[in-house]
C-alpha cells in the first residue's frame, strides 16, 4: 500500500465502529501498522442505536478520529425482508455517531455509504454529482436513503458547526471477512459458497439468481481500505468520493469466473424468477484518482482468488 503519513497517526486515538465487520476487519491491520491507538467497541458494550450509550462511548474513550463503519447490511433478499430494520438502524446510527463525534470534539469523522444510494437510472459510470438526482433502486431504497442521509448530515454539520466529516462511496466490495451466510450475503460470497459446496457434493448444476445481465463495479476490500486511510489523511472536503475499480463486470461474467477459479465442473442454471436488482451500476473513479492520488490495483480475478483462498482457510465462514 502507499505509505501512510506516520506523523498524521502518531499519538492519535482512533475509534472504529463496526471494527469486527467486513471493512473493519480489513482496515484495522492498516491502522495498527500506522501506529495509532485503536478503540474498537463491540455492540455488546455499546448499542449505537441508543443515544445514551453512544454518548457514554465518547465520554469514556475521547477519540481524536472516528471511522463509522457499523451498519445493518445485507443482500437483495435481506433488504426485501427487513426494510424497516435496514432503514431505522442505519439512519439512527449515522445520526447519533456523527452528532456525538461533533459534541465530543472529534477532529475528523469518516464514514461510508453504498453505491446503491445513487439513483436507479443514473448514467454510467456514475459520477458523485448524481447522488440526489433521483430515487435509488426500489429493492434497497430504505437502506440506500438512510445511508444517503449521512451525506446530508456531514455537509450540514460542516456548514453550521465546522465539523470535519467526510463521506466515501465504495463500489461493490468483496474480499476476506465478507459475509458468506446464504441468507444475507452479497453476490460474490454467495457464488463462492455455492460453487465450492456444489463441487464438494459433486452436484451437476449450480443455480444463479436472475438473468446475469446486470453489471457492477466490484472492488477488492484491501484496495478500499487503502483508499479510506489515504482519504482520512489527505481529504477534508464536503464532496463525496467514489472508491472504485472503474471497471463494470456483468453478473454472468463474474459467475463464470468464480466457477472457473473454484474448479467447479458442472453447469450454471439461471433462475429468472429471482430479482436482478439495479441493472447497471458502475462508478466513475476520477475524483479518487485526482483528489486522493490513488488507483485500485487488485484485478477482479486476483481478488476473487484471494477471497476463495481465505474462505477455504476459514472453516468458521463456512459454518454460517
Amino acid at each position: 500500500m502507499p505509505s501512510t503519513t506516520n506523523n498524521f497517526w502518531a499519538g492519535r486515538k482512533v475509534l472504529v465502529t463496526g471494527a469486527a465487520g467486513f471493512v473493519g476487519s480489513n482496515l484495522l491491520p492498516i491502522l495498527k501498522k500506522a501506529g495509532c491507538e485503536l478503540v474498537t467497541p463491540s455492540r455488546r458494550e455499546y448499542d449505537l442505536t441508543e443515544q445514551a450509550q453512544v454518548r457514554r462511548l465518547f465520554k469514556e474513550h475521547r477519540p481524536d478520529l472516528v471511522f463509522h463503519l457499523a451498519a445493518r447490511v445485507g443482500g437483495v433478499l435481506a433488504n426485501k425482508e427487513y426494510p424497516a430494520d435496514f432503514s431505522y438502524e442505519n439512519l439512527i446510527m449515522g445520526a447519533l455517531v456523527l452528532h456525538e463525534s461533533w459534541r465530543a470534539g472529534v477532529q475528523k469523522y469518516v464514514t461510508l455509504i453504498g453505491a446503491c444510494s445513487y439513483p436507479d437510472h443514473a448514467p454510467n459510470p456514475i459520477q458523485e454529482t448524481e447522488l440526489f438526482n433521483g430515487m435509488p433502486h426500489a429493492g434497497s431504497a430504505p437502506y440506500s436513503l438512510a445511508k444517503a442521509m449521512s451525506v446530508v448530515l456531514a455537509q450540514a454539520y460542516r456548514k453550521q458547526r465546522g465539523f470535519n466529516a467526510i463521506v466515501l462511496v465504495p463500489g461493490n466490495i468483496y474480499g476476506p471477512f465478507d459475509d458468506f451466510d446464504p441468507n444475507n450475503s452479497h453476490v460474490i460470497p454467495a457464488l463462492i459458497r455455492k460453487f465450492i459446496e456444489a463441487k464438494t457434493a459433486k452436484q451437476p448444476e449450480v443455480v444463479a439468481w436472475g438473468s446475469g445481465r446486470p453489471t457492477r463495479d466490484f472492488v477488492y476490500v484491501g484496495d478500499v481500505c487503502e483508499a479510506i486511510v489515504i482519504a482520512a489523511e489527505k481529504y477534508d472536503g464536503s464532496d463525496i468520493i467514489n472508491l472504485s475499480s472503474g471497471h463494470a463486470t456483468s453478473i454472468r461474467e463474474l459467475t463464470e469466473a468464480v466457477m472457473e477459479l473454484t474448479g467447479y465442473q458442472g453447469k450454471i442454471v439461471w433462475d429468472h424468477s429471482k430479482p436482478d436488482g439495479q441493472v447497471h451500476k458502475g462508478l466513475n473513479a476520477t475524483r479518487m484518482k485526482e483528489w486522493l492520488g490513488y488507483e485500485c490495483r487488485t484485478s477482479l480475478r486476483e481478488g476473487l482468488r484471494q477471497t476463495i483462498e481465505w474462505y477455504l482457510a476459514n472453516p468458521a465462514a463456512r459454518r454460517l
